[in-house]
């Protein structure tokens, strides 16, 4: 299996991976209020999404 480098990624895809990773734990926060307040099943599977998506930004699994 190959190594993963982050800066082998071209610049706008470098550019946009950090603005996910910016932005991905506000949104997390707010999906998760909401879910406790109405939860609904888009809600959960969004909810799940944003933290799997986190975990993986945050882990560099991608």
């Amino acid at each position: 299996m190959k190594k993963y480098n982050p800066y082998s990624l071209p610049p706008w895809l470098r550019n946009a991976r950090n603005l996910c990773k910016q932005f991905i734990i506000p949104f997390s926060i707010f999906q998760g209020i909401r879910t406790i307040l109405l939860p609904t099943t888009f809600d959960v599977l969004l909810l799940t999404l944003f933290i799997l998506l986190a975990m993986a930004l945050f882990f560099d699994w991608i």
